[in-house]
């Protein structure tokens, strides 16, 4: 009996150094606060945004943020959707171009007729 009764002691005083230590009530002060962590290389403001800059963009790791192979993913998604889109432009301004001196071509071979002028 008195080593259930020493036993449930040893317990209670186990629970409650453990509960201190967990609340903060063991006299040391708070831990102080700190600022965010920011972004080290933000995303350029003055030109449009190309494959090197989502590459080489890290977000802050934080206790309770992110799963770093998530973003990992959605980046790496993002950046060839960039790379696709911009040769799809470049694809589209050299047809356009194409079309363009292909027209200028052609109106400048065309005859010009008297009646066409009425």
């Amino acid at each position: 009996m008195v080593m259930f009764l020493f036993l449930v002691v040893a317990l209670a005083v186990v629970v409650a150094a453990v509960t201190l230590a967990v609340v903060g009530g063991g006299g040391s002060a708070p831990l102080p606060e700190v600022a965010p962590e920011r972004l080290q290389d933000p995303l350029p403001p003055d030109r449009p945004v190309d494959r090197s800059d989502v590459e080489s963009l890290r977000f802050p790791v934080a206790p309770r943020g992110y799963r770093m192979a998530d973003v990992d993913d959605a980046l790496g998604r993002l950046g060839a959707e960039l790379a696709e889109r911009d040769a799809r432009i470049a694809d589209l301004e050299s047809a356009l171009a194409g079309a363009r001196a292909a027209a200028a071509h052609v109106h400048m071979a065309k005859p010009d007729h008297p009646e066409d002028q009425r």
